[in-house]
């Protein structure tokens, strides 16, 4: 998973990056309200792993207006608040689920599993469709014009990251801190690369190109010619 933890704690912090990256997820890291909005405009994320007490604007408020915005990402609040009425503000302000520190690990790892496996199964990971390319996010499935493709994991990431925002001139940068993870040693030469692959399976046997390049600012998904100065 694709996981943002927002904790100002130092220590804290940094075992669980190390926890969840060492469980195979890929993990950003923000100590702050500021710095987790600057994540989120980078990229998307399967789960926010927010910490209530934050310095300046608390995690209760950040959670509230990400669900004012629409955004539907699962929410894990974590907090030392353990009373019942603390439970029930941070659930209904729009957290999914709530951890109370001191927790085991194995705990965490539980709760996150629970929160990818509910999304799995949910409206919002409904299939895509454009002008005849379709993507099934759970049984991960593509076809285009009724015709299946076949695509590696990232090239199905990347190719559900484009369908997610059509039209959208995606940089190269963004992609790749979402499909690979912010933490990637790899170039934006694999940005391309991949890029190239996914034109072959998606593109290259139909009349129309839908995976096009913007001149020195990315790339983009399109179902019609959007006039701007795009390159093949």
């Amino acid at each position: 998973m694709r996981i943002l933890l927002v904790e100002d704690d130092t220590k804290l912090g940094f075992l669980i990056h190390y926890k969840l990256g060492y469980e195979g997820h890929q993990v950003d890291w923000a100590q702050n309200a500021e710095e987790a909005e600057a994540f989120i405009g980078a990229g998307e994320y399967d789960v926010y792993l927010l910490d209530w007490m934050l310095p300046g604007k608390s995690g209760l408020a950040l959670c509230k207006e990400w669900r004012e915005r629409q955004d539907k990402t699962a929410v894990l609040m974590l907090t030392a608040r353990d009373a019942i009425q603390d439970r029930v503000n941070g659930l209904t302000q729009g957290a999914d689920d709530y951890l109370v520190k001191p927790f085991a690990f194995e705990e965490l790892f539980a709760r996150l599993f629970a929160l990818d496996r509910r999304k799995q199964t949910s409206s919002y990971e409904e299939a895509y469709s454009l002008n005849g390319l379709s993507l099934n996010p759970v049984t991960q499935e593509v076809a285009r014009d009724g015709i299946p493709v076949y695509l590696t994991k990232r090239e199905l990431n990347l190719l559900a990251f484009m369908m997610r925002h059509p039209g959208e001139v995606l940089s190269r940068e963004r992609i790749l801190n979402y499909v690979w993870g912010s933490g990637s040693e790899v170039t934006l030469n694999a940005v391309d690369a991949t890029i190239k692959l996914l034109r072959k399976k998606i593109d290259e046997p139909f009349g129309f190109k839908m995976v096009q390049s913007v001149h020195g600012r990315g790339y983009r998904l399109v179902e019609a010619d959007q006039g701007l100065d795009a390159d093949d």
